[in-house]
This record gives C-alpha cells, structure tokens and sequence, in this order.
C-alpha cells in the first residue's frame, strides 16, 4: 500500500498536465496508466495525418508553450515531441502497464484505488486524499450496432486501428461518420486509391482551420450568437450550397453546439472538393449489411470490401469508480455542464471530460490543482 496526496488515474495529455500543476505546487501524485507509455491514443492509435485542426495557441498544456519554430498548426509527431518534452521538463513519472481495478471512497476521508500491475501480476493499492479521473472521453473505440454487420465478409476496424490507406488501394471502403476524423480518413482513402464512400448522416458545418482559427480569436470579444453569424458567413463563401452533395448545415451555430453538445464543426482538410469531384461519395444511413452488400436509407446499395467506423469513443470510467455518481452520469461524463464540470464533494475530480479539446484540458487541469492546494492549506490551517 502507498499513500499520496492525489492519485490520477490516465496518463493521457490530460493525466499529465493535471500532474505537472501538481508538482509545480509541491503535492505529491501518482499518474496511473494502463497501457506502457503516456499519450498512448496519439503515439499508437490515431492515424499517419493526424495533424490539430486548431492553432497552436489553443492547444498548449499548462505552464509550457510550445517552441517558436513550430508551425500553427502541428502535425501528431510534433504534439508527441512536444508532450516528450513537457513530461520531462515537468518530471512526471507515470506507473504504466497498470490497470484500475475499483476506486472507491473508504473511511478517513480518502479514496482507495487498487490496481492489477499486468507486467509483475501483482495487486497494488493506493490511498489518496484526491482521485483524479483523466482517463478522458476516448477511453475506449466505440461501434455502433448495426444490422447484419455481423455478416459482413471484409474487414472492418475502428478508427483508432487505421494507420494510412495503403492496403485499401482499389477497394471500396465505407467510412462510418463524419466527423473530422472520418472527413480525414476518406480524403486520405482516396489518396491512396480506394473507392471511398462516407456516411452522414446529420447536418454538419464545414468550415477552413483559417475560420476558425479566427473565431476563437472574435469569441474573447464577441457574443456567440454573433460569431456563429460571422462564421456562417464565411463557411458560406467558402463552400457554397453543399446541399446537393448530401451536406446540408445545422439551424444552430458552431459555436453554439461546440459549446453546448460538445458538437465540433468539421475543419476540411480537402475532402469537401473530392466530394463535389465525386471522388467521395454521400450516403445516408446504414440499414442494413448482407455480407459484403450495404443498403443505405435513400435504398442505395453497395459491394464494400472494408469499413472504418470514425464513431467516437465512449467513457469507461463507471467500469471501476465507485461512489463517483456526484460527478458522473450513466454514460461516464460529468452530470454538470461546463464550467462547473470538474469537481465533486469527497476529494473527486474529472480532467479532459469538457469537450473542448486541449484548450478544455489545460483548463480543467490548473483548476483541480488550484483547488486541491486549497483545500490542503485549509487543513493544515485546521490542524
């Protein structure tokens, strides 16, 4: 048994920046992490043209800018040196290869949270004063069920397995959501050769990383109502009427539902002119999958030989918090909306649940150290 002040479960940008504030202000803490390196989904799970659709001044953690000579928009491989960088500088020391088994709220007002070490097979426990959950959003690939996809003969895989479109060459390759990573994922399928088709099925803005980069910077001066109206604008200029192409835009703002649904716009990277080419094609929603034939809702349907779901990720935190229900609801995100998000009674916080990316993570993570370094002055001012 050890016993800290805080112990952070994830060791993801989240875990680490949550760590770095702490050690700044001399608390001690163990990040916990269950795979064998920190930053695990940007080092082995995202794809080869990864690169953030936000400037680089959106996307810097606590306390460490990121160097001049960097683009404003970085590539994965530069935010991985980037995080190598602060994870040193920082002298954060995550215990990996370490699997949460319950964190639970036990007398003498602290947590405990055992843990299965999968490299020595051996049981640890951790007593804390605070637990921090930082496992984030993107815990786990989710798939959404779908008709006859067990049937289906091709291969199908989570976005978070595919690397580059190589293999895919003259293949037809469905990609299930469209989201950035999906728009991504069929403009990069269509580089490498494959018949690429996308499925939206909701209305969605597109707009470029220069909008947007000059909508975060109007949102310190501006109402949201009139930087969605300024926004629209200009995506409109831009792209034109996209109805035709199977893209027709939300009645709310992009600002608004990023802030409000955690709904991000869709930053193209070039798949929108391959649309219009019909490089990519629009399909609707799936009904239904017959081994290698998918029939889509408008009755269109298809041989695919490979499918990449861009669905998102789902939490799974509720698989080992105990007495978390304060802070989280059924689906393992915060049951209060942002600003308000990060902070339960009993020492229990959440860092990176906001939905607002880096920005919401560096954030989160300087107001859980500011509140746990309170809250230990006040008792020493106690005792």
């Amino acid at each position: 048994m050890e016993e800290v002040d805080v112990v952070i479960v994830g060791a993801g940008p989240a875990g680490i920046a949550t760590s770095a504030c702490l050690n700044r202000l001399n608390i001690s803490n163990v990040v916990i992490e269950r795979e064998d390196s920190y930053a695990s989904l940007w080092r082995k799970r995202s794809y080869d043209r990864l690169k953030l659709h936000l400037a680089k001044q959106f996307c810097e953690l606590p306390y460490m800018s990121f160097p001049p000579n960097y683009p404003r928009y970085l590539s994965k491989n530069e935010f991985v040196q980037y995080l190598e960088s602060y994870v040193s500088h920082f002298k954060i020391t995550p215990r990996y290869d370490r699997v949460v088994e319950t964190a639970s709220y036990v007398g003498e007002k602290k947590w405990c949270v055992r843990v299965h070490n999968t490299l020595s097979d051996v049981q640890e426990m951790y007593l804390a004063k605070f637990l921090v959950v930082a496992s984030g959003e993107n815990s786990e690939g989710y798939i959404p069920q779908v008709k006859g996809l067990n049937s289906f003969k091709g291969e199908f895989v989570h976005s978070s397995e595919y690397e580059n479109g190589k293999k895919y060459d003259g293949k037809n390759v469905l990609v299930v959501g469209s989201g950035n990573s999906g728009m991504e994922i069929a403009y990069d399928l269509t580089n490498w050769g494959a018949n690429t088709s996308i499925v939206v099925r909701s209305p969605v803005h597109i707009l470029t990383k220069e909008i947007v980069f000059l909508g975060m910077v109007l949102a310190k001066y501006l109402p949201i109502k009139v930087l969605d109206n300024i926004v629209v604008i200009l995506g409109k200029l831009k792209f034109g009427d996209l109805s035709k192409y199977g893209l027709t835009r939300p009645k709310l703002g992009p600002f608004f539902l990023k802030e409000n649904e955690g709904q991000a716009p869709i930053i193209d990277v070039g798949s929108i002119n391959k649309i219009i080419d019909g490089e990519i094609k629009v399909v609707p929603s799936i009904t239904e999958i017959l081994r290698n034939q998918i029939k889509f809702e408008n009755g269109y349907s298809n041989h695919y030989d490979a499918i990449v779901f861009a669905t998102g990720y789902k939490s799974t935190v509720l698989n080992w918090l105990k007495d978390g229900d304060q802070l989280l609801n059924d689906n393992g995100m915060p049951k209060q909306s942002f600003p308000n998000h990060w902070k339960a009674e009993k020492g229990l916080y959440c860092a990176g649940f906001s939905r607002r990316g880096l920005f919401g993570i560096s954030i989160d993570a300087r107001n859980i150290a500011d509140d746990i370094s309170f809250a230990l002055n006040q008792n020493k001012k106690s005792n």
